[in-house]
């Protein structure tokens, strides 16, 4: 049994990889603050169902804890002295409010991964794996491979996970850190972030309300299961030195308009569309190259869209009148 202190628990990738290292019979202790950048009832229904996780309670320790909260974080690293890994998973999210509260991008995402690099370094921890985005890439050829130069960030929250690979590589050279830097490309799944389009797709197209839909649809995604990502980010624990991973779906890219036409017959009903002007931080298209993640991993995504926009559908209608009443931000 491993010892696994996961960040951001409550979020819809971390979730998931807790829920993966407790069936696996680790033991987990996992922080997140539980902010309300979306519905506090969804990040709720995550930690409860960890904490009903058949025969995982007693492996599974949670803390309502800001990654910003250098004193809280020591106090909890004190109290559980070793952890075979530091999975750093929480993250302010999202390209358009990173415009908004630059700010908060900027002490989270990165200062809250150097205060834990800094606990790792007073401690002798060896291992780190950091959450990245496929946003780093922005204006790159496609498919984009982890050795492209991506020093022309067009967000906040982009510039924001640089800084945070960079600070990881430092103390890798300095420290003698193991470091994994996942980039993770459009992640869906059940139980969602319901900023992101698939969540607010099904939940429009169900309602009968307008989808809102920047640009004309022909932008497309490298759409990534949530289960493949806990999977790879998992594998990424192993030792490596310092790498970094794409993990994205690996095929060629999806346009948000063939899956407005998947999530109709999937729901029976039609879509509403209301085009709006194309966001100016956003990236038209994303292809990840995934093959040092097969090769050095031994990872390869296993759920096709098709497979993974049923399943989403299938949870929120599993959980109705609840998930229909999550409010989207």
């Amino acid at each position: 049994m491993k010892k696994y202190f996961v960040t951001g628990v409550a979020g819809f990738i971390a979730s998931r990889v807790a829920s993966m290292l407790l069936a696996d019979g680790h033991q987990v202790v996992g922080i997140d603050n539980l902010n309300d950048y979306y519905d506090v009832t969804l990040k709720q229904h995550r930690v409860d169902a960890l904490q009903a996780q058949a025969g995982a309670a007693e492996r599974f320790t949670f803390a309502k804890l800001d990654l910003e909260d250098r004193d809280g974080i020591t106090r909890l690293f004190d109290e559980h002295e070793h952890f075979d890994a530091v999975i750093n998973l929480a993250a302010r999210a999202g390209v358009r409010y990173s415009m908004v509260n630059p700010m908060v991008y900027m002490t989270t995402n990165a200062m809250g991964s150097l205060y834990l690099l800094e606990e790792m370094k007073q401690r002798g921890l060896k291992k780190y794996v950091l959450a990245s985005t496929s946003s780093l890439y922005a204006g790159q050829e496609m498919p984009f491979t982890e050795d492209l130069a991506v020093n022309t960030p067009i967000s906040s929250y982009a510039a924001s996970k640089k800084a945070a690979e960079l600070m990881a590589y430092s103390h890798h050279y300095l420290y003698g850190i193991d470091v994994s830097i996942c980039r993770y490309f459009t992640v869906y799944g059940p139980a969602g972030r319901p900023d992101m389009c698939i969540f607010r797709f099904i939940h429009w197209i169900d309602k009968g309300v307008p989808i809102e839909l920047f640009g004309d649809g022909t932008q497309s995604r490298d759409f990534t299961f949530v289960d493949d990502i806990a999977r790879g980010t998992i594998a990424a624990t192993k030792e490596v030195g310092y790498e970094i991973f794409n993990l994205g779906g690996g095929n060629q890219p999806i346009s948000l308009n063939l899956v407005i036409e998947k999530l109709e017959k999937l729901l029976g009903k039609r879509a509403i569309i209301e085009n709006k002007a194309f966001h100016k931080a956003d990236i038209k298209s994303t292809w990840a190259d995934i093959s040092k993640a097969g090769r050095l991993l031994d990872w390869r995504p296993q759920v096709s869209l098709d497979d993974g926009l049923a399943a989403c559908v299938e949870w929120y209608q599993t959980n109705l009148p609840w998930s229909g009443q999550i409010e989207l931000p």
